[in-house]
């Protein structure tokens, strides 16, 4: 779960300008840092395999939005790819 404080800073570090909070990169890196706690839970809950099915789906949407980026803008998807260390 993502705290709001969180999700603000998030919205803050990876936004376009001071009034954007849907872009892609910010919705890519919101749900980046959900798919990194949710990576952390399975390491103690092995068999939590309701939670692992959203995980897929939280995947899947992250992908969809750097595909469109990747297709739209190749130097904004290179730059949120850099930031977030995605791609090693």
């Amino acid at each position: 779960m993502i705290t709001k404080e969180k999700k603000q800073e998030l919205i803050k570090q990876f936004q376009r300008d001071p009034n954007d909070t849907g872009s892609p990169e910010v919705q890519i890196a919101i749900l980046t840092h959900r798919i990194n706690e949710l990576t952390q839970h399975f390491k103690t809950h092995k068999k939590d395999f309701h939670s692992r099915r959203g995980l897929f789906g939280l995947v899947s949407r992250r992908r969809r939005l750097l595909d469109y980026l990747k297709r739209t803008d190749p130097d904004r998807y290179l730059e949120i790819l850099r930031r977030l260390g995605l791609r090693k």
